[in-house]
């Protein structure tokens, strides 16, 4: 438990993928701190950009392959990567272990985003690409466009 009450919430599933919030920042406009778990061969979301937010990846466990604007490079525990306001980043798990990272987003996007993408993607079938971009556009991200 934290100063302010706050706990750890409720594993959120978006597919494969599961989110642990640690620090949800939304309460105070502030930073959010997520472990991020990412199966071998998961689907995972297209690449996009924030308008309102930075990021941060930090390895715990794994390999992660991480790109931003461009520049990829395959993450190990302690290794990390910023994506700034505005740069396109993408991750994939391409390897053989689940990969585990620590994400940090300033401010927040928070909780209730995964929320709404699990919702959809885990409707069963494939994703309503629609209903997942009006999701993104209402939190600031957006999709890069295809290459």
């Amino acid at each position: 438990m934290t100063l302010n009450g706050a706990t750890p919430s409720e594993p959120i599933n978006v597919g494969q993928l599961t989110i642990q919030y640690l620090i949800d920042g939304t309460a105070t406009g502030g930073m959010g701190v997520f472990e991020l778990t990412v199966p071998p061969s998961s689907q995972v979301p297209p690449p996009h950009s924030h308008t309102r937010n930075e990021e941060c990846v930090y390895m715990l466990e794994g390999v992660l392959r991480y790109s931003v604007d461009g520049v990829i490079r395959d993450l190990t525990p302690g290794e990390w990567m910023f994506t700034p306001r505005g740069s396109v980043h993408h991750f994939s798990n391409p390897h053989n272990r689940t990969a585990r990272a620590l994400i940090v987003l300033a401010p927040d996007i928070g909780a209730q985003y995964f929320r709404d993408v699990g919702t959809i993607v885990n409707a069963g079938g494939p994703p309503d690409r629609s209903k997942l971009i009006g999701v993104m556009s209402r939190y600031g991200l957006v999709p890069a466009p295809p290459q």
